[in-house]
């Protein structure tokens, strides 16, 4: 066996009900503190109430989209300010981000870019971050369990990270019932994301034991779960989802990731389409894609045989089953997420040098990728 080794939040809890437990735990790190949410603070205000209610003075920050260098320059200069004692994120992966670049980069001298990787000096955090609460409001990104922030570049056509394993959040919660009538489109898009980071740790290169262990029992009731939450909102299915979610934001912290995330994080900086969305759509031709180039791969031949077996039809069409089952459900293709076909050479070409890219079971060549880009289109 080889060696592997792990890092987790500092705290974990799980269940319907317990983000009511927030207030309290988030005011044992002090009195001040920012609460980033997203676009509609009105779904925050419960939380920021019972902060004031406990005698907290909360400053708020609103996420409205997939966080940018000038969003989060802009928050920065506002929240460096406020002298907080602590950040709390509540929101999808969008607003997680953003609270958890600020909890990182709040107490650090100096600017954004000095941190952000490939596009900046990428230096490692000087000072301790600032403790960080996560609270997920959508089953997708696991951004609750990661020690990294990802942030767009448009400018540069990027989108990278600041990481440091200090920035894992203090405590995370994930209460499903923050998940419940979540809009469908959000749900699949994000479900999708979920599934792709609990199917790509699985069959990765650089999967261990420990990611083994914990994206393998949940693909089956994940991949369920999603697939009732299309057909009727179902308390049962979003807390098996923001279970897989979870589990795949763990794994992706703790393992590798693959072709799906290489080419999506790429994709996201040329166009604004969602990451969730993106990786909902190239999941099924990747898939496809690896298992015609890993040849007798038992991982990924069970996660087709898994595929079928909840969607129906042969095993061998399990990655195509899948692709136009999220369609059918209303994913658009990446052509109507605003990826141009032009671009699709240059997307494979960036999307080598990935990391997430070196997990992925086989090295791809640029015109593998730009077929599985033609297909997901």
């Amino acid at each position: 066996m080889n060696s592997f080794g792990f890092a987790l939040p500092g705290r974990v809890i799980f269940g319907r009900g317990e983000a009511q437990k927030a207030p309290s735990l988030i005011r044992s790190f002090g009195t001040r503190g920012i609460v980033v949410h997203g676009a509609d603070g009105r779904r925050a205000a419960w939380l920021v109430e019972a902060l004031r209610a406990e005698g907290s003075e909360v400053q708020t920050i609103a996420c409205a989209s997939e966080p940018t260098l000038a969003m989060l320059e802009a928050a920065l200069a506002q929240a460096k300010e406020f002298r907080a004692n602590w950040v709390a994120g509540l929101g999808g992966g969008a607003a997680l981000d953003l609270g958890k670049a600020l909890a990182g980069l709040i107490p650090a001298p100096g600017g954004a870019m000095d941190h952000l990787e490939v596009v900046g000096k990428g230096l490692p955090l000087a000072v301790a971050p600032l403790p960080y609460i996560a609270l997920p409001t959508t089953a997708g990104t696991g951004a609750e369990a990661t020690r990294n922030a990802v942030i767009g570049l448009p400018e540069h056509g990027r989108k990278v990270s600041v990481r440091d394993e200090r920035m894992l959040p203090r405590i995370a919660i994930v209460d499903p019932a923050l998940t419940d009538h979540c809009p469908r489109a959000v749900t699949l898009a994000s479900g999708l994301d979920a599934l792709a980071q609990v199917i790509e740790p699985y069959i990765s290169a650089k999967a261990t034991p420990f990611t083994d262990a914990l994206v393998r029992p949940v693909i089956e009731p994940g991949l369920r779960a999603l697939v009732r939450l299309m057909q009727a909102e179902d308390t049962r299915a979003r807390d098996y989802l923001a279970w897989t979610s979870l589990c795949g934001g763990i794994a992706l912290a703790n393992g590798g990731l693959g072709a799906v995330h290489g080419l999506a994080g790429v994709i996201g900086g040329v166009t604004p389409a969602a990451h969730g969305a993106i990786c909902g759509a190239l999941l099924g031709p990747v898939l496809q894609m690896n298992r015609r180039l890993v040849e007798n791969s038992e991982r990924i031949e069970e996660v087709c045989s898994i595929v079928s077996g909840v969607l129906g039809g042969r095993v061998e069409d399990a990655p195509d089953t899948l692709a136009k089952w999220a369609r059918g459900s209303g994913l658009l293709g990446l052509q109507a997420q605003g990826l141009d076909p032009a671009q699709h050479a240059s997307v494979a070409d960036a999307s080598l040098a990935s990391s997430s890219m070196k997990g992925n079971p086989v090295s791809p060549s640029v015109s593998e990728l730009v077929h599985v880009l033609s297909e997901a289109n």
